[in-house]
């Protein structure tokens, strides 16, 4: 397979629509906690101005708490960036509400870890961040730059990272224990995987928003078919997932790994059973919410996972600063495309990319599938051993991986450990959205 990336390309390249990515392959992966809102220094000092009068107004009142007008924005402002949706005026008012609900259930959720006495401790906050910092290929002084340029605080972010631990702690605390797998569970979902076994299966992504009712429901059906918008648009569906769904998959950006469409609850079984690879589906409607599915890969039988492929991977670099002259960027375009022609092995590679000014190349490293981040997998697909990928545009210039090394994995049924796992997780996660919506019910809250 042949790819051939202009210099037009490699500059629309540099300007991503990821956000802040939760895993990573270790030292290879591009930087994925990614700008894709630039803010003048004319309309940040504009936002300077207006911040004291935000700070004062209110938008929404929480069991007595506030959340100020300057919370909401600010959440907002992440929220764009890190998943990714354009920041455009038209966007912004779109999901102003969306993010106001979710920020009044984050209230919620830290008010309950008070009441039972949960709570992060600075240094937990500290090693969340350095984890973030690691698995995008930054610092921590990087990431606090990013937010500083996007006029986001650094609060904002670890107000929302210190509400998902204390959440977790609060729901494994209260339902940990009163959680059972039986082993007629495991059992019957065996037999059915065993009956299923020359069935489709399916890669699926998920995204699930709960309702409290039916008035609610008309309300979150509007902001749902938005966000279905935005990702059909570009917006990326992991990044979406980890600010947005409710289900125990957002962590890892939705991904639920391969199932066959008896696994996925009713009604989305039927959508997922008629959807081609690569669709995202439109809102679905389920009892207490609705889904979006994304699927991203199909196949027939038990089969191997691609996602555990291993692969044995090379990185190399032709440095390019990020302001660089089109002329520059063509000039490494044209590079990139040479060293990609004559590359046949990771023993040829070293030397090859010395050619050309300042390039370089790491040793290559062990990696799994599942842990590189889609664009990279993307990259890697139908590319065979000795050949590099097509190359991507980064802060440090353009990167290319060389696949050393390439082992699939063998097609095989899940164990019982890893049944028990799934089904564990899931009743609880279940437990965790009740004990939310029962939050709501008892709660006063009051829209400005």
């Amino acid at each position: 397979m042949k790819v051939t990336m202009t210099s037009d390309m490699l500059a629309s390249a540099n300007t991503p629509a990821g956000g802040h990515c939760y895993r990573s392959i270790r030292g290879i992966v591009l930087a994925c906690f990614v700008v894709s809102v630039a803010l003048s220094a004319k309309a940040t000092i504009a936002q300077s101005a207006d911040q004291a009068a935000d700070s004062q107004a209110i938008a929404a009142i929480v069991n007595d708490q506030i959340i100020s007008s300057y919370d909401l924005e600010q959440r907002v402002r992440l929220v764009m960036v890190s998943s990714g949706i354009p920041n455009t005026p038209e966007n912004v008012s779109r999901i102003r509400g969306q993010v106001l609900r979710a920020l009044v259930d984050e209230y919620l959720q830290t008010q309950e870890a008070r009441r039972l006495n949960v709570k992060v401790e600075e240094a937990e906050l500290s090693s969340a961040l350095e984890r973030i910092a690691q698995r995008s290929n930054m610092t921590v002084a990087q990431i606090e730059q990013f937010l500083l340029d996007g006029g986001i605080s650094k609060s904002t972010l670890e107000a929302q990272i210190a509400a998902d631990i204390a959440w977790q702690r609060v729901v494994q605390q209260q339902f940990g224990g009163m959680v059972t797998v039986g082993q007629n569970e495991i059992d019957e979902v065996l037999r059915r995987l065993e009956e299923e076994a020359d069935q489709p299966r399916y890669l699926v992504s998920e995204i699930l928003i709960t309702f409290d009712g039916p008035a609610h429901a008309e309300e979150i059906a509007a902001g749902t078919q938005r966000l279905v918008e935005q990702m059909r648009e570009g917006a990326p569906f992991e990044a979406v997932a980890r600010q947005f769904s409710q289900s125990a998959s957002a962590a890892n950006g939705g991904d639920i790994g391969w199932v066959h469409a008896s696994q996925l609850p009713a009604g989305v079984s039927d959508v997922v059973a008629n959807m081609q690879t690569g669709m995202i589906s439109d809102p679905i409607r389920t009892v207490n919410g609705f889904y979006i599915v994304h699927v991203r890969a199909m196949q027939t039988g038990i089969g191997g996972d691609p996602m555990r492929d291993q692969y044995s991977l090379m990185q190399v670099v032709l440095p390019l600063t990020p302001d660089a002259e089109p002329a520059a960027v063509a000039r490494r375009a044209r590079e990139a495309e040479e060293f990609r022609s004559q590359v046949t092995s990771c023993e040829d590679a070293p030397a090859l990319i010395r050619k050309y000014l300042s390039g370089t190349s790491s040793p290559p490293q062990q990696v799994i599938a599942g842990n590189l981040e889609p664009r990279i997998r993307q990259a890697l697909a139908n590319v065979p051993v000795g050949r590099a990928t097509v190359p991507l545009r980064s802060d440090r210039g353009v990167e290319m991986l060389v696949i050393c090394g390439h082992r699939p994995t063998q097609g095989q049924m899940p164990t019982r450990e890893q049944i028990d796992d799934t089904l564990y997780e899931q009743q609880l996660s279940m437990m965790g959205r009740r004990h939310l919506r029962d939050l709501r019910r008892d709660a006063v809250v009051v829209y400005r």
